[in-house]
């Protein structure tokens, strides 16, 4: 007997209803930071790695963490130190010696042989060791001698940084900061989610939250929102949008030749349209809005904007440039055909 295929209306109705799930077991242990998840979930959706940016304790740790609990995928933590080396986030070869009196090297996994790394405080190590993220985050590989070893699917880096204390830290460099689809910024709570967290995390109870998703469900689910139909005037608008932030650009406004040192690269268009196709399949859309795109911008693009001396000055942060740019950068218009 054969099955009916189903619709790609359906599957995305069964994406929504999963994302919906993923949702309230989260919520059962974060109170709040409902953008911070939905950009969260969209890059798990679409392959990206994210770096979370907030002050202490505001439960970024937790949030991955609890993250990880509600897939059925193997997580793994690694706190950055400034005497991390490099082979303690790869692995490294060991001498062992067997039976027979033979001594062979044998490969060691490190803690990036995960599918969720949670990379605590990833500025409190030297350049060095977080150069060790950048070929496994891009490539999803990692080389030790002479040998490559791949990376298991599904595979993301969720690094968190503390933008306080700078004292004894190593800034990310502009190549380790492209790689991150996201740069999300953790905000402190409104006064009623700041009182449901002290009602709830002073009773002495610890919630339990339910798998949801498997490794092999996600890398359907990614699949899935791949197929999302993105038109050619969000392409259009994506590329306008992307061109305005470099200053020697010709369509660049004049505050970004005022503000911004360098712009951002093909790869934030890429990412913009990537993050709208997940926000979209989220929704149990069959395509891309500009709106999709809009609401992706600034996690997108925030990172990858160098404002210069006199925008600090002025008290300019990349966040404003960029939303000023969402106001000013038009909007593809779609023609409307008659009918006949």
């Amino acid at each position: 007997m054969s099955t009916k295929p189903r619709s790609l209306g359906d599957l995305l109705q069964e994406f929504a209803q999963h994302r919906r799930m993923m949702q309230e077991e989260l919520q059962k242990v974060i109170v709040g930071q409902h953008e911070v998840i939905e950009q969260l979930f969209a890059a798990i959706f679409t392959r990206g790695h994210c770096l979370l940016e907030g002050v202490p304790g505001l439960a970024k740790t937790l949030m991955v963490s609890t993250l990880a609990k509600i897939l059925d995928v193997n997580f793994k933590r690694i706190q950055f130190t400034p005497d991390l080396m490099p082979s303690d986030i790869t692995g490294t070869n060991v001498l062992e010696e067997d039976d027979a009196g033979h001594r062979n090297f044998r490969f060691m996994e490190g803690p990036i042989f995960t599918n969720i790394l949670l990379a605590d405080e990833i500025n409190r190590t030297p350049p060095k060791t977080q150069a060790a993220l950048l070929q496994a985050m891009q490539e999803r590989e990692v080389s030790v001698g002479q040998t490559t070893y791949v990376l298991p699917e599904p595979f993301f880096v969720i690094a968190t940084q503390n933008p306080i204390e700078q004292e004894g830290t190593y800034p990310l460099p502009e190549a380790q900061l492209d790689r991150f689809m996201f740069n999300i910024k953790v905000n402190y709570p409104t006064r009623d989610e700041e009182e449901r967290i002290l009602t709830a995390t002073t009773r002495g109870e610890k919630p339990e939250v339910r798998k949801v998703l498997s490794g092999r469900a996600i890398l359907n689910l990614q699949k899935l929102v791949g197929s999302v139909a993105v038109s050619e005037y969000v392409i259009k608008y994506v590329a306008s949008l992307v061109r305005a932030t470099r200053p020697r650009d010709d369509a660049a406004p004049g505050f970004i030749k005022e503000w911004i040192d360098w712009g951002a690269g093909p790869r934030a268009g890429q990412f913009l349209i990537h993050a709208g196709k997940a926000l979209a399949a989220m929704d149990a859309r069959f395509s891309v809005s500009i709106e999709d795109v809009q609401k992706a911008a600034v996690p997108v693009l925030r990172h990858r904007l160098a404002a210069n001396f006199q925008a600090q000055a002025e008290g300019v942060t990349t966040e404003d440039v960029i939303n000023r740019l969402l106001r000013e950068v038009p909007t593809p218009q779609i023609p409307k055909y008659e009918q006949g």
